[in-house]
């Protein structure tokens, strides 16, 4: 379970050459736990989780796993304990999906060891939890970028780590294989205790399925808690400088962000119309209805 270990950061400054991107930040993240990381473009949400997985080196302050420096650690130990999916990886080319996902497996292996019945049962898992196992064979070059992006998940996976880091993981794919993902990633915390930190840019996704979200911008942590409390009509407003309404999800109960465009109005930005979050009966019944009203323009559309 990964409870037993610890991420966070002190008065950690990040930035490239002579520009500061998060300037004495300071972070906990929860262990076991699923959080999510929102902001605008260029708030240093990628640029955080690259110095989370010590691909770039603070300017100051410091990582900090399990209370010890980051840096300070064995490169071997880390990859047994942090995992990290970047947002855009890069594979040798011409190389086998299979041979790709059992290079999760390294941190695992001796110099020089032959593969293990472990190693094979592992890569074997990732392949089916990811819907990969048909491509096992495929050239990861040849597979579309929506494949690509599940093979480069499945070698997380294989990975085993307590913490896994995983920037935008649900780039090009659509809405089914990204609600697919999660739901994998969701799992994999359930059952493992695995602490996912992943860096999401839709708001909606990152409520409902993280159990902590980080809100950033401009390099600073405005706010920072379960869903409910962060994710509110002020904050989308401040962080995206975007007028919306915030409702309660009728299936999940939480917050959905419903952008106000130019052409749907409904009240006025300064005095939003009351919302309820629905009992068991009504989301039963809003389950039930084959097509819903947007509240934004009166509507009817599909759900």
């Amino acid at each position: 379970m990964t409870t037993s270990h610890t991420l966070s950061a002190e008065a950690l400054t990040l930035g490239y050459g002579d520009r500061t991107i998060i300037d004495g930040l300071d972070l906990v993240l929860p262990p076991g736990r699923i959080t999510a990381i929102v902001g605008a473009n260029g708030c240093g949400k990628s640029t955080l989780l690259r110095a989370l997985a010590r691909l770039i080196a603070p300017k100051e302050g410091r990582v900090l796993l399990d209370g010890a420096p980051l840096q300070t650690r064995p490169s071997k130990e880390i990859a047994r304990t942090l995992g990290l999916l970047p947002q855009s990886p890069t594979a040798p080319e011409g190389i086998a999906v299979a041979d790709l996902v059992g290079r999760g497996r390294h941190p695992h292996q001796k110099l020089l060891a032959r593969w293990s019945e472990r190693d094979y049962e592992v890569v074997s898992q990732s392949l089916q939890a990811t819907g990969t196992a048909d491509l096992a064979d495929r050239a990861v070059d040849e597979l579309s970028g929506g494949q690509r992006q599940r093979v480069w998940i499945a070698m997380a996976l294989a990975q085993e780590t307590d913490i896994l880091l995983l920037d935008e993981p649900t780039t090009f794919l659509d809405v089914a294989h990204q609600v697919e993902v999660l739901d994998l990633l969701t799992d994999l915390n359930r059952d493992r205790g695995t602490t996912i930190v992943m860096v999401l840019h839709d708001i909606n996704m990152a409520a409902r399925y993280a159990d902590h979200v980080i809100a950033l911008r401009g390099g600073d942590i405005v706010a920072s808690g379960p869903p409910s409390d962060v994710v509110t009509t002020a904050l989308i407003r401040d962080v995206f400088d975007l007028d919306a309404l915030v409702i309660a999800d009728p299936i999940s109960g939480t917050p959905i962000v419903l952008p106000r465009g130019r052409h749907h109005v409904l009240g006025t930005p300064d005095a939003p119309p009351p919302v309820t979050v629905p009992d068991a009966a009504a989301t039963a019944a809003l389950r039930s209805v084959a097509v819903a009203s947007d509240p934004l323009d009166d509507e009817m559309r599909l759900p």
